[in-house]
């Protein structure tokens, strides 16, 4: 039975993709709505957002927002941005500086001082104009927003967030038509970090807002893991207990080095040669700022790579000036992506520079944040982050306001890399499935996930695509094993893997066009009719956490708060993986390789630039053995045994928590080729050398 939920999504994409049949990308543009006022088309969030009503906001209450300014000639810069990408053109590859992009396409001087002007007529407080002056920082009470934009606000229940939302259109003076194109941060979209985290509880202090959040909750490994994938083999246990896997299973990784993840992907003998990313810098946005994010990386190289320190002089960090929100983003859960982050990137570019910018809230922070690395000098910024089935619920203005960013990144030769996310395609978490935003945005290199096979001589022995299902066999149970149990405790059920999916706002972007099969691009057809859409991930790379990496951080333990080391995963691995090994690529082609994909999808025909992600032969033996310590720090109160089944391809349920459920096929499968799960496959053994000759 399909759910009420599932019905009130799909009224909505109606709304979402109106326009979309003219544009590739679509902007949101004022219409006139009295001779005093102008509206902002595609302000209004979906009618599902604001279903779960849940307070009003006090007129008192601190808002801070961008007010978002139209480029000048938008249509002029998406054809700078495909030829300057697009090999084989007069432009490619012939970027403009940061001064020259804002000279022919930013607002122009009485542009931002008309916008200001008003903003300060209205009562607001204005921030420092950002270095493309693509929006003006500004704050106020919510009774100011409420009578500039001509709206009321109210909090509701949005993906398990209590967040603030209008609740109309907003409008501004129609004398700034066509110079205002929205206000980003009136609604409000929690971004969170596409990691398959194992430790979310954040430790007990309560921090003031000012201050960045304590470290967080500990976790560890428990001792049944393998150095190697296959090392160990759960050979205790009946083989009734795995039905229908094969027995014996092999126990799942404790986590990779990096040796073995630069070995598996064909670049260690590159890097130990010297293509290593010596000359480029690689930035890093997150939310918030580990205080212990550089002296937890250092260390972590001393213990398991200590040919290759991470030292003072490659690490830059950008810290917020002030933090807020820390309750609603989970302030504590950012620290594990910002040391999965560094660490990852340093693994693939030991050579390179790497800026971290941390944002002072995961709301409209992080828009700061990447405008600050987009102009930084950085080549490559990578963001393991993104808003859930962004593509449906982000409204115009919010994805205006990165897109146009994106453009101007792709514009002055910065490749800009998204996590795809980490729900699949997101029909069990909403029912529906749409991918998730900025991943989605044409503009961006979307980085998906596999399950990477590593043996003994770090050679990559096998990658299938990350689609994970989970089965309980047994909890708690002061053993390492499940004994004599013939049955599991559990039910096999989708647990998590690789974002993707099929575009609900964005056609088909041009480099796509001959390469991502009918049937993905197509999939909304029944909806929108013959429209070939932008499909995603882009390109993947290890993310399972079943294959993770071993990460430091310093956590909060009973008995204290010091450096450990655990496993991670998630597209939050494969963001920073890739975004090193294009930091690689850069240094070996002498020039900064731009916005990615449309050499991506060209290179995609040559032998070895990537792994052709296929299923595996024998389904019932791609399985895994997980065992995790009950409360995650010791033995005291016992272990929970998992199955874990890799490249799942079974039954996916979404319930609405009122026993109301739909079930479905997983979606994201891998095939020959550009494939849902993967799209272009996994990085090859010839991927630095194919891209240097661009």
């Amino acid at each position: 039975m399909r759910t009420a939920r599932l019905w009130a999504l799909t009224g909505a994409v109606g709304l979402a993709i109106s326009g979309v049949a003219a544009a590739a990308w679509p902007s949101p543009t004022p219409s006139h709505t009295s001779a005093q006022r102008a509206s902002l088309h595609g302000s209004l969030t979906p009618a599902v957002e604001r279903s779960h009503h849940a307070g009003s906001v006090p007129t008192n209450a601190a808002v801070s927002f961008d007010l978002l300014l139209a480029l000048r000639n938008a249509s002029g810069a998406q054809a700078f941005v495909r030829q300057v990408s697009s090999p084989g053109t007069a432009e490619f590859h012939h970027y403009l500086t940061d001064a020259t992009w804002n000279a022919r396409y930013a607002p122009t001087a009485a542009e931002i001082a008309k916008a200001k002007s008003w903003l300060r007529s209205e009562g607001f407080s204005i921030g420092a104009l950002p270095k493309d002056r693509l929006f003006i920082p500004a704050s106020g009470s919510a009774a100011l927003v409420e009578k500039a934009f001509g709206v009321s606000l109210g909090y509701y229940k949005v993906n398990g967030h209590t967040v603030r939302l209008a609740n109309g259109t907003l409008s501004i003076p129609v004398s700034l038509a066509g110079v205002v194109s929205g206000a980003v941060g009136v609604n409000q979209y929690v971004a969170t970090p596409d990691l398959s985290t194992v430790s979310t509880a954040a430790a007990a202090a309560k921090p003031k807002p000012t201050q960045e959040p304590p470290p967080p909750a500990g976790y560890r490994n428990p001792p049944v893991c393998s150095q190697y994938w296959g090392q160990l083999i759960d050979t205790t246990d009946s083989s009734q207990l795995y039905a229908p896997y094969t027995s014996p299973l092999p126990y799942d990784v404790c986590g990779y080095v990096p040796t073995q993840l630069r070995d598996a992907y064909g670049i260690g003998s590159q890097v130990a040669a010297g293509t290593d990313g010596t000359g480029v810098t690689v930035a890093i946005v997150d939310a918030y700022d580990s205080p212990t994010l550089f002296s937890d990386a250092h260390k972590y190289f001393q213990l398991n790579d200590p040919s290759h320190p991470l030292t003072a002089a490659q690490f830059t960090n950008l810290t917020p000036s002030s933090i807020d929100d820390v309750s609603l983003c989970d302030g504590s859960g950012w620290y594990p992506e910002q040391a999965l982050d560094v660490e990852s990137v340093h693994t693939m570019a030991p050579g390179a520079n790497i800026l971290y910018v941390g944002a002072q809230d995961c709301v409209n922070g992080l828009l700061t944040a990447l405008t600050t690395a987009v102009t930084s000098g950085a080549s490559v910024v990578t963001d393991s982050w993104g808003d859930d089935i962004g593509d449906l619920l982000d409204d115009a203005s919010y994805k205006t306001a990165f897109d146009d960013t994106f453009m101007l990144a792709a514009a002055t030769g910065v490749s800009v890399l998204f996590s795809s996310g980490d729900e699949g395609d997101n029909f069990g978490a909403f029912g529906l499935g749409a991918p998730d935003y900025p991943a989605v945005s044409p503009f961006v290199t979307a980085v998906g996930g596999t399950t990477l096979e590593v043996n003994q001589d770090n050679q990559r022995a096998a990658e299938y695509g990350w689609s994970t299902a989970d089965e309980v066999l047994c909890s708690p149970d002061n053993s390492t094993n499940c004994g004599s149990a013939t049955s599991p405790s559990g039910t096999l059920a989708w647990f998590y893997g690789g974002g993707g999916g099929t575009s609900y706002y964005y056609t088909q972007p041009y480099y796509q066009a001959s390469v991502v099969p009918s049937e993905l691009a197509l999939r909304n057809e029944p909806l929108f009719g013959p429209i070939p859409a932008r499909v995603i991930p882009d390109v993947s790379m290890d993310a399972d956490p079943q294959s993770g990496m071993l990460i430091g951080l310093t956590q909060t333990f009973p008995n204290g708060t010091y450096y450990s080391q655990f496993k991670e995963g998630g597209t939050s691995l494969a963001s920073p993986l890739l975004a090193g090994v294009i930091a690689d690529a850069d240094q070996a082609a002498g020039i900064p390789l731009g916005f990615l994909n449309p050499v991506l999808y060209k290179a995609s025909t040559v032998k070895g630039t990537f792994n052709d992600i296929l299923p595996p032969s024998n389904p019932n033996a791609t399985a895994a053995i997980r065992v995790d310590y009950a409360d995650g720090i010791d033995s005291s109160q016992g272990y929970v045994v998992h199955l874990r089944a890799i490249d799942y391809e079974g039954p996916e349920t979404y319930c609405d928590g009122t026993n109301n459920c739909a079930t479905r096929p997983v979606m994201l499968t891998a095939a020959p080729g550009f494939d849902s799960i993967t799209g272009l496959g996994s990085v090859g053994w010839n991927f630095i050398c194919e891209l240097e000759k661009f």
